[in-house]
């Protein structure tokens, strides 16, 4: 079975810098792109960026110039970097993969359980 599992959410003080992680575990032959969303107590749950597997990138322009996605294709892990922190990218950051292909099957979306991003002001 294959599954996300985020890691490196915490607190931190505006303006400074977290790193996330996404390992998708499991033997997968490809992942045809990956992503992090975000979802604040009482908003909808939206985008904050994607990788695909070509290595193409796309951000919400809420976070562009600030935080960088990437991935280690050898060690099925994605990462979010963070810098410049605000108190409005406080929210539970879940990773993403979409069609998954792996020795256990197909997968057209996983998500991970989510990681608590706090920013104090």
């Amino acid at each position: 079975q294959v599954q996300l599992v985020e890691s490196g959410g915490g607190l931190v003080q505006a303006g400074g810098s977290l790193r996330l992680s996404c390992v998708a575990s499991g033997t997968i032959f490809s992942i045809n792109a990956m992503g992090w969303y975000r979802q604040a107590p009482g908003e909808q749950r939206e985008l904050v960026a994607l990788i695909t597997s070509g290595g193409s990138t796309n951000y919400a322009d809420s976070v562009k110039g600030r935080f960088t996605i990437s991935k280690d294709n050898g060690k099925n892990t994605m990462y979010l970097q963070m810098n410049s922190l605000k108190p409005e990218d406080a929210a539970v950051y879940f990773c993403n993969a979409d069609r998954v292909y792996s020795r256990n099957g197909y997968y057209a979306a996983l998500w991970g359980q989510g990681t608590q991003v706090t920013v104090s002001s």
